[in-house]
């Protein structure tokens, strides 16, 4: 399945075909392939990891997958982002983020986050969770300045605070 690119105004999400995933899983980047210093970190290789795992055991997840975070102008890839997998049963949806250290407190990861609550949204999920660790505050203002809101009900998770949007048509 062919999913297209999504532009915000300083980013390119770019969602991962299996090669790619497969030369991001192995550090292997093409001589057109522009990785920011210290990607892909622990995290992206986790997030292509699964993603990988998916297709292999379920095929393409149409929109519900990784997308390469990428600067819109000159295509540095300076983080990821991604759903943890397909919608369950009550339409809900969790989604998981990184920058490399360099590109931090930009903004990156809360206009990259508000694109996918977007992606999510037109894939029909009905609701849209985050986890971060109690003392990420960065992590907590990204999920709060994308439009996500701590869940009041659930609260901290096994050790995480969970956030959550509600999404409507």
């Amino acid at each position: 399945m062919k999913i297209e690119s999504v532009a915000t105004e300083r980013l390119l999400l770019h969602p991962l075909s299996v090669p790619e995933g497969e030369r991001i899983a192995a550090r292997e980047p093409l001589p057109e392939d522009r990785w920011g210093e210290g990607y892909p970190g622990v995290g992206d290789l986790a997030s292509v990891g699964a993603f990988l795992r998916r297709c292999a055991e379920d095929g393409d997840p149409g929109a519900f997958r990784t997308y390469q975070i990428r600067l819109a102008e000159g295509g540095l890839v300076v983080g990821g982002i991604g759903f943890h997998g397909p919608p369950g049963p009550d339409g809900s949806v969790t989604v998981g983020y990184g920058i490399v250290p360099g590109e931090r407190g930009k903004g990156y990861a809360s206009e990259a986050l508000a694109a996918v609550i977007g992606i999510a949204r037109s894939a029909g999920a009905t609701v849209l969770r985050g986890d971060a660790d109690p003392a990420n505050a960065a992590s907590h203002r990204v999920m709060e300045r994308a439009g996500m809101r701590r869940a009041a009900v659930e609260g901290e998770d096994g050790g995480l605070v969970r956030f959550l949007v509600r999404l409507e048509p």
